[in-house]
């Protein structure tokens, strides 16, 4: 078991985006003392991360660049690698699968061989989480639901086909060499910074615009009988943390929330946390996947039982904030 080491410094890959972001944030706030390293391409936008800039450290490198990567880490040899950089639009990996696999299966590979040459040349042994997606599971079967970590892959997307790989990219590094991976399967999550092709984020964005007086009242979707179970991403990173802190080194864990619905009653929610009243719902057949993925309930069980954790933001309160997160930005936009 990794109980409770102690954890000097930590890599972010990713840290410019959505996850990574918060989770720096979560670690300055409630472990200061650790020095927070982030991985960020030199053209990466850094409006996610402008407020902590100056309590950060980035490095600037890139997944396909293995110099790069063993540079870095030879250098900081950070504690925890939290890898959190990929190409994470299920819709784009249709369009575009090559880049997909290149950024997440290559990336991965090459972190994983960068960890490893120093590993036999320098005895450097870092925690590494690798995040994987409830998306390797795809279409199950009713009676795989709730989902447990056990249940075979069915990947629907380019871009689950590039999660199952690095899934079992850690798994087969820390059985041929010892390389210490944790592996999760997030479900859906969202929240404040979440891009604005993800479905709760996507809808937050287009009522907000229709709030500033810049669009028509009417709210573009794709498929709304999709079921899906709802976690913020404050308690996501809080559950990365214990993750490399208090659960066994080699295994994968499902990490998702407790509120589940369907992709329609969410956005009847967010309707209804808007003053304005005549909207209207219009399907757009651009939003609909070649192939989809709708029944996503996970089992934490696996993970609760290791660390304790549980979801504790409401998710009326996630979608308030994702929602006042839009607002401020068509107010800016306005100025």
């Amino acid at each position: 078991m990794n109980k409770d080491n102690k954890i000097n410094n930590v890599l972010i890959t990713g840290i410019t985006g959505f996850v990574g972001s918060h989770l720096a944030d979560y670690i300055l706030k409630n472990f200061p003392e650790v020095k927070i390293l982030g991985l960020a391409r030199w053209r990466s936008p850094t409006d996610n991360i402008r407020h902590i800039l100056d309590k950060i450290t980035l490095q600037f490198g890139d997944l396909l660049d293995p110099f790069s990567l063993k540079t870095i880490l030879s250098n900081h040899k950070p504690d925890v690698i939290f890898h959190l950089a990929a190409q994470s639009y299920v819709t784009f990996s249709f369009s575009s699968p090559v880049a997909t696999l290149n950024t997440n299966v290559i990336g991965t590979c090459n972190l994983l061989e960068a960890v490893k040459e120093l590993k036999f040349a320098s005895d450097y042994d870092p925690i590494i989480h690798i995040c994987s997606s409830s998306e390797v599971y795809g279409q199950v079967k009713e009676e795989d639901v709730p989902i447990k970590e056990d249940v075979p892959f069915r990947p629907a997307s380019p871009y689950a086909v590039s999660k199952v790989a690095e899934d079992m990219l850690a798994y087969q590094y820390w059985l041929s060499w010892g390389i210490k991976t944790l592996r999760t399967r997030m479900f859906t999550h969202t929240g404040p910074r979440r891009g604005d092709v993800f479905v709760v984020s996507n809808f937050a964005k287009q009522i907000a615009a229709i709030e500033a007086g810049l669009a028509p009242p009417v709210v573009k979707v794709g498929n709304l009988e999709s079921i899906r179970t709802f976690t913020d991403v404050r308690d996501a990173v809080r559950a990365y943390w214990l993750l490399v802190t208090k659960c066994t080194l080699g295994e994968v864990y499902n990490i998702g929330g407790v509120e589940t619905m369907k992709v329609g009653e969410m956005l009847n929610r967010l309707l209804g946390l808007s003053a304005v009243k005549n909207i209207k719902i219009e399907v757009d057949p651009n939003r609909l996947r070649p192939s989809d993925v709708t029944l996503q309930i996970p089992s934490t069980e696996k993970f609760h039982k290791e660390t304790g954790w549980k979801p504790e933001i409401k998710f009326v309160q996630t979608m308030e904030d994702t929602l006042n997160y839009w607002r401020g930005y068509y107010k800016k936009e306005k100025r």
